[in-house]
């Protein structure tokens, strides 16, 4: 059986599919490391739902799945060996992603101000989720000002975290909680 552990990150490098090594700071690895994040922060908004959240789970399983696309697409640059072999974030996923936020914002009552992140548990949490989605996007925007970045990746990270908003209104309303409005100073 194979070990966990390889020890060839040891020296701070890590490879991207297709076998270059880079270092664990580069801004790639950065990029993709902050969708893991932004997954497992999905994967602690699913263990919150509950009675009445069957719909509100389905979509977040599915986009933990699309995550490690999203992942695998960051990692591995369009001039690898490997670039055919990734499926890459698509415009139809993008279609998908808003054909969610349509279903699940409908219900929600419109907005008028801003509302304070939290609610009920899995509100606050798919809050959270939305912040650091948020962060990877902004990563994103950053390795694609160095390098190339498939276009439908950037779209589909930033409709994320409008769906993350969305169901997280949503949540509030299936547990009966009432979002917070924001009131400004003065």
């Amino acid at each position: 059986m194979a070990k966990l552990y390889t020890r060839t990150g040891d020296d701070g490098s890590t490879g991207l599919f297709g076998g270059d090594r880079v270092s664990k700071h580069c801004i790639r690895v950065d990029a993709y490391g902050q969708a893991d994040e932004a997954n497992a922060a999905l994967g602690l908004c699913a263990s919150a739902c509950g009675s009445g959240d069957e719909r509100l789970l389905e979509i977040l399983h599915q986009l933990q799945s699309r995550l490690f696309d999203l992942g695998a697409d960051l990692a591995t640059p369009s001039s690898s060996p490997h670039a055919d072999k990734v499926a890459r974030m698509s415009a139809t996923m993008v279609e998908q992603m808003e054909q969610w936020i349509d279903e699940i914002d409908d219900g929600n009552t419109p907005m008028t101000s801003f509302v304070m992140p939290g609610g009920c548990e899995l509100a606050a949490r798919l809050h959270l989720a939305r912040t650091i989605t948020r962060r990877c996007e902004r990563s994103m925007i950053e390795l694609a000002s160095e390098e190339e970045v498939n276009k439908q990746s950037l779209v589909w990270i930033n409709r994320l975290s409008d769906l993350l908003f969305a169901m997280a209104r949503a949540s509030n309303r299936l547990h009966g909680v009432d979002d917070v409005p924001w009131h400004p100073a003065g």
